[in-house]
């Protein structure tokens, strides 16, 4: 057996002897003493069961060559046994509030989904049902509730159709919360609506700045009194954007949900992310505020600070996983409103990036969108690979002007895994 080319190793600073090691392509941690973990790194002596529990964990491997080959096939493996085709439906881009950080600013418009794409998007996914296929859509916008008819009609048919090819539908929406009431929810859960992902950008003074009605007028009263209202019939994906001014003010927005009673048992997840720059590169004023990089040092400290806010306050939030870009996966796509496809939302409005239409199909995106990039020495020597897996495109678009590179995640995730394991294990931040 050899050792895994995936596997990173801490010290517990607390319980001296004693190390963490982590299976990166089993997101598992182990705590181990350092004696058997020289046993592990050296090829010394192991018990039976200590040998399976390695290779159950990919610790250790048959072979690190074959490993390798096993990498690379990643998503060749993960594509060819899929069984869920999973759609993000653009409904509308108009909105009912207007974020001067709004990543569609540069395309976003008075755009809806015609009677005729909507009937061609609903004809495609009962073409993938009819083979066996789940189906789930992510409504997306603009504001979708905005159109809910269109929603609501979309969803009708296709849980009927699921009915009739004996597969799963079920659907979640992208929502600014300011439409998100009970009898919205109470209506469409019996059409498959399993989760909604709102947004919260901070206490109401930071928010309503961020995230005004198109009037003007502050939008945080409105969507907490709906959260609040719904938080037990639907789970909650609670998101929010902060900048590098404001990230630090962000606890008093999950105090404040508290003291209105949400729940943090009945929410899925809190996650809250830094402004990136909109789709043509431009940003919110000062430049420095906003994050068009995955290594910058103050997105690096400002995540791990409000992970370890969350956490704290008994909020969940996501655990390490393993990740990577929307494009490597062959049932991943995007629906513009127009019938146009992509294969990120990040890509809308970007005629290059488009990869076919619901009439004609998809093409061949695997040039334009570099689906090998991460499929050189480097990346699969690293033990960060399976978190990343290159990262973002559209990150590396911004700073190159094209996609032909990888976003590393390198110099991220050396300042930052070690203290997402402790938070993860109840430790804290790690100072």
């Amino acid at each position: 057996m050899q050792l895994s080319h995936y596997v990173i190793t801490y010290p517990c600073l607390d319980n001296p002897g004693r190390m963490l090691l982590i299976s990166t392509r089993r997101c598992a941690v182990l705590e181990i003493s350092e004696a058997l973990w020289a046993r592990v790194r050296d090829g010394g002596d192991l018990t039976e069961n200590e040998r399976n529990t390695f290779i159950r964990l990919g610790v250790l491997v048959e072979s690190c060559s074959a490993e390798r080959e096993e990498m690379r096939a990643t998503f060749d493996t993960i594509n060819a046994q899929s069984r869920r085709f999973e759609v993000t439906a653009v409904l509308t881009l108009e909105c009912n509030l207007a974020c001067p950080y709004c990543f569609e600013d540069p395309f976003r418009g008075r755009f809806v989904m015609s009677a005729e794409t909507a009937d061609l998007l609903v004809r495609r996914l009962n073409e993938r049902m009819a083979v066996g296929l789940d189906v789930l859509v992510d409504f997306y916008g603009g504001e979708a509730l905005m159109r809910l008819d269109l929603l609501r009609g979309i969803a009708t048919r296709l849980k009927d159709a699921a009915a009739e090819h004996g597969v799963a539908f079920t659907f979640n929406i992208f929502s600014n919360g300011v439409l998100l009431t009970r009898s919205v929810v109470e209506e469409l859960l019996p059409l498959g609506l399993q989760a909604v992902r709102t947004t919260l950008d901070g206490p109401p003074d930071i928010h309503d700045i961020q995230r005004p009605f198109v009037s003007g007028k502050g939008s945080f009263d409105v969507i907490m009194k709906n959260m609040v209202a719904v938080q037990d019939i639907v789970d909650l994906d609670v998101g929010g954007n902060y900048t590098r001014d404001n990230y630090r003010r962000f606890p008093e927005l999950l105090d404040i949900m508290l003291e209105a009673g949400i729940d943090p048992a009945r929410l899925k997840a809190i996650s809250f992310s830094p402004v990136m720059p909109k789709a043509d590169g431009s940003g919110l004023g000062d430049h420095a505020a906003t994050c068009a990089c995955s290594n910058e040092p103050w997105s690096v400290e400002a995540n791990l600070f409000l992970r370890d806010e969350i956490m704290r306050r008994g909020f969940p939030t996501e655990k390490l996983q393993a990740s990577a870009c929307m494009i490597e996966f062959a049932n991943d796509l995007v629906v513009g409103f127009d019938g146009s496809l992509y294969k990120c939302p990040v890509f809308m409005g970007q005629k290059e990036m488009c990869v076919g239409t619901l009439s004609d199909g998809i093409n061949d995106y695997r040039h334009s969108h570099n689906l090998d990039v991460w499929k050189n020495d480097e990346c699969l020597e690293c033990a960060y690979l399976p978190l990343c897996f290159g990262g973002c495109r559209f990150f590396n678009k911004l700073k190159t002007g094209s996609i032909d590179g990888v976003d590393c995640r390198r110099a991220m995730l050396d300042a930052s895994l070690e203290t997402i394991i402790m938070q993860n294990l109840g430790g804290g931040r790690k100072q």
